[in-house]
């Protein structure tokens, strides 16, 4: 089983004014929840591990895990408000963000409350901003501490300046996390924002050297790449007419797990072991996906059927 940890929240909508106020629209959302749910369907047993509130919008984001059959034995439910990204559009069409996450149930977790994970546990997937807000940052780093010889560790930053602005916070975090990695999947927009003054080839050759197995960096447009300690591969994007791209760098995350698990490579010793011909297939099954997600509207994950 895949466990995913990190946040779930609602992306609102600013729209229209009306009458007495402004119009809204709040779709289900969280860097983490979406991996969760592109693992599902793409027919991979997966739960997810965070706070969840009881109100109606944590209530909307439950109903959608289990529609999707995405465990949620390992949720830790709490009257604290649900998490809200408020997006509007300034008079030229630039969106601005809003952040409202202070106090929210998905920063709730404990080092006391962390769930006993499921005897079936092989894989912890964790990523964007629940590492750096607290307490469920510093829950979330010992729980992959006390896993990493246990079971593999996967990793994306997907770095949220909009709700921790400080890049120091997130360099230390992402350092920390790396070096109980195994596998880590980063964009280069984020390793622009981490480390301007380094390359991703740069980046990623540190990375292999404290012991990470397999780093993967997503180029958007310009397609993705994969290391191992003596392999690199470079493959580009797949033409897509783009209606959005929320949600592609999760669903490229999902189906990078989903192509190892499918063919038992969800080891260290083994992803270490990849070569050329096997990452190249890797990143275009992955790439297939990400395109799939593009175009369509929304964070809307491809199912396993329409990959093959």
């Amino acid at each position: 089983m895949f466990v995913v940890c990190g946040e779930a929240l609602m992306d609102v909508y600013a729209g229209e004014s009306t009458p007495t106020g402004l119009s809204f629209d709040a779709r289900i959302g969280g860097s983490p929840f979406n991996v969760a749910v592109g693992l599902a369907r793409l027919g991979r047993p997966v739960a997810l591990l965070t706070g969840l509130s009881t109100d109606s919008a944590g209530e909307r984001l439950l109903t959608a895990l289990q529609d999707e059959q995405v465990d949620t034995s390992l949720l830790l439910r709490s009257d604290a408000p649900s998490t809200l990204s408020v997006i509007s559009l300034d008079a030229h069409g630039v969106p601005r963000y809003a952040f409202h996450g202070t106090g929210a149930a998905d920063r709730q977790i404990t080092l006391d409350t962390l769930p006993a994970l499921p005897p079936t546990t092989r894989v912890l997937q964790f990523g964007s901003y629940a590492l750096v807000v607290e307490p469920v940052g510093s829950a979330l780093l010992a729980l992959a501490a006390r896993e990493h010889t246990q079971r593999l560790i996967a990793y994306d930053p997907n770095v949220r300046l909009n709700v921790e602005p400080d890049l120091s916070r997130w360099r230390a975090v992402v350092e920390q996390m790396v070096a109980l990695s195994h596998f880590v999947k980063v964009s280069d927009e984020d390793l622009g924002l981490l480390y301007p003054g380094e390359t991703p080839e740069q980046v990623a050759a540190r990375w292999l050297a404290l012991g990470v197995s397999l780093v993967t960096v997503t180029r958007g447009g310009h397609g993705a790449s994969s290391w191992t300690r003596s392999v690199q591969v470079d493959v580009p994007s797949l033409p897509v007419k783009v209606v959005d791209t929320v949600g592609a760098g999760d669903t490229f995350q999902a189906a990078l797990l989903t192509w190892l698990d499918e063919r038992d490579k969800l080891s260290a010793s083994a992803m270490a072991s990849l070569d050329t011909q096997a990452l190249e297939a890797m990143l275009k099954f992955a790439s297939k996906a990400s395109s799939i997600a593009c175009s369509r509207r929304g964070a809307d994950m491809p199912r396993r059927s329409e990959l093959d």
